[in-house]
């Protein structure tokens, strides 16, 4: 059983209704109860005085005009070459926090590798030095059984793929929805739990590089019930903490989480750039975060939300939607909220 009782009221079923007329990690979500309860959750508190430590972390970033200068020239060049020639290789660049330098993700050859990231060509961009590292980066496609109302991190099944559920968000007017990775599913999609039991919701207002939406990947299941709370724990686990606030991440700042079905939730994550732009079969999208270290995400967890914690809950930075071996890349908050015109749901 989980941990939070669910709301029965009258306002709450009829923000449900609402939900339903206007919708045009870490632990596996448990089975059905007998009744549908979430029982013994905290309504917990956001700690301002998070956020100071959260934002120490990038007192030591290394940034610099040429940095920043040399990572936009070979991200226009890279994003020039997929909207030109597709998504046969696939590229992940972002400025490397603790040198300032260029790094690059990729499985293209060396020699176009060398064409897109040269910059022998502008005198005040020779210190900084471009690294490249070969593989692949994927779409992060693929808990399992959850209940309404609904969490993040929770397994997606439809068309026969697999994702997780991000964080819940509502309209000015009261409307809520649950944000996904808009890689996972067509609009139109009827999303059902992993379990194959329950409908988490409809997609809507799907925004993604490849279909023409610019360079983003996110999309809204919609009526449903969606509460502020995410899983936490292994992808067995029943456990969950609530939702405190959302906002940008801090580059340097090392201890951001990610929840998702495929690898439950994993910390341990260090920010490396906000600034960084993704290529995949999907497109390029950008900017969105990079980070490395811990357990990377993995198929399936795409969609999963990406936050910082503490004692008081989540904080929500965005939800992931690409990785390589070695870095993760996360679809921001910032852009989902001015986007869809929507505020977090806190638990």
């Amino acid at each position: 059983m989980r941990i939070a009782m669910k709301r029965t009221s009258v306002a709450w079923i009829a923000t449900a209704a609402a939900v339903a007329a206007i919708g045009a990690g870490s632990g596996q979500a448990q089975a059905a109860p007998a009744v549908n309860e979430k029982r013994g959750a905290s309504h917990a508190q956001a700690d301002p005085a998070f956020l100071a430590k959260e934002r120490a972390a990038g007192r030591g970033v290394v940034s610099s005009t040429a940095s920043r200068s040399a990572l936009a020239k070979i991200q226009a060049r890279i994003a020039a070459h997929v909207a030109k020639n597709g998504t046969k290789y696939t590229f992940g660049i972002y400025a490397d926090s603790a040198t300032g330098n260029v790094v690059v993700d990729t499985n293209a050859p060396d020699s176009l590798v060398a064409s897109l990231t040269s910059l022998k060509s502008d005198a005040s961009l020779a210190k900084v030095k471009v690294h490249t590292r070969k593989g692949k980066t994927t779409d992060a496609w693929h808990r399992r059984d959850d209940v309404p109302s609904y969490y993040g991190g929770g397994g997606l099944l439809a068309s026969g793929a697999l994702c997780s559920a991000g964080y819940a968000v509502q309209t000015w007017w009261g409307g809520r929805y649950m944000v996904t990775a808009g890689h996972c599913y067509a609009n139109g999609t009827s999303v059902k739990t992993e379990s194959n039991l329950r409908t988490v919701g409809t997609v809507s207002s799907r925004a993604l590089a490849s279909l023409g939406s610019g360079p983003v990947d996110m999309e809204l299941l919609g009526g449903q019930s969606y509460a502020g709370r995410i899983f936490t724990g292994g992808v067995t686990s029943t456990s969950s903490i609530p939702v405190v606030a959302a906002g940008s991440a801090v580059v340097g700042y090392t201890a951001y989480c990610h929840s998702g079905r495929t690898t439950g939730e994993r910390c341990g994550h260090t920010a490396t750039s906000t600034t960084a732009m993704v290529c995949t079969a999907t497109g390029c999208k950008s900017p969105v975060i990079a980070y490395t270290g811990g357990t990377i995400q993995q198929g399936g967890d795409s969609g999963g939300p990406f936050y910082a914690k503490d004692a008081s809950g989540a904080w929500i930075r965005g939800h992931v939607i690409a990785s390589s071996a070695t870095t993760g890349y996360v679809e921001t908050w910032t852009k989902v909220a001015s986007r869809y015109g929507v505020s977090i749901v806190t638990g």
